[in-house]
């Protein structure tokens, strides 16, 4: 079985590290480098260039999204979907897009003018848990896996995050066995927002990791690799990612 693992925002193989000793017994695992695309969509064609006929697929965060523009364009190739602390809204319209522009513009600021460490650090303190933020080990290797990433990528990120669709009218039509799971105490992709997420995909399974913030495959591995071979052991789509007709 083939999985794919999609990381987010200025994230890469290190995000997926902690999970893998529940899972690479099961699953042939792969993630694709897509970072220094500037959209969405760029993101999605870049995986689907090397992927394989039938692939099962888990994204976290922005990952998710760009799992979901694979299930656009490909709902027929993919035989199980995860999505974890990601979201299917675009950027709001009015003082609230406005709003989350200005956050992401003043954290490139930071990434150009002071480096991408300094940014890293200003970004990771509201995205884990407050009782992990002491966790020197995994501070460090959150704040090395963003500076593995120049200024450039994390502009050409914001702009495709800055520029996402929604993916609302996708989640109806979803076949294929379906994890959706997030930290509870997820402040940017909140457990709420998972739950609506959920309610729209027939059949979905939901997890809420405990004492975890927005980075779960790092803060709470053990839990989300539980999560992930109890979805691996479901029964693959047969056909198609998304019902016929849709």
């Amino acid at each position: 079985m083939k999985l794919l693992l999609l990381p987010g925002l200025m994230c890469d193989a290190a995000v997926w590290a902690p999970v893998r000793p529940y899972i690479e017994a099961d699953a042939d695992l792969h993630v694709p480098d897509y970072s220094d695309a500037r959209s969405l969509v760029a993101m999605a064609e870049r995986v689907l260039e090397t992927a394989p006929a039938r692939f099962s697929l888990a994204g976290h965060s922005m990952g998710g999204r760009v799992a979901l523009e694979i299930m656009r364009r490909a709902p027929h190739r993919v035989e199980r979907l995860a999505l974890l602390d990601t979201g299917i809204r675009a950027r709001p319209a009015g003082a609230a897009g406005e709003e989350e522009k200005a956050k992401r513009f003043t954290l490139l600021a930071i990434a150009r003018e002071r480096g991408v460490r300094a940014m890293a650090t200003a970004w990771v303190e509201p995205m884990v848990h407050p009782d992990r933020l002491a966790d020197n080990e995994l501070i460090d290797a959150i704040l090395a896996m963003f500076e593995r990433h120049g200024g450039e990528d994390f502009a050409g990120q914001i702009e495709a995050l800055l520029n996402r669709p929604d993916t609302t009218d996708l989640l109806p039509a979803i076949a294929c066995p379906t994890l959706v799971l997030c930290g509870r105490d997820d402040g940017w992709s909140t457990p709420a927002q998972h739950e609506d997420m959920a309610g729209l995909i027939p059949n979905a399974r939901l997890a809420i990791v405990d004492r975890c913030g927005h980075m779960a495959p790092m803060e709470q591995p053990r839990v989300v690799g539980r999560a992930f071979a109890a979805w691996l052991r479901m029964p693959a789509a047969a056909e198609a990612g998304l019902r016929r007709g849709q």
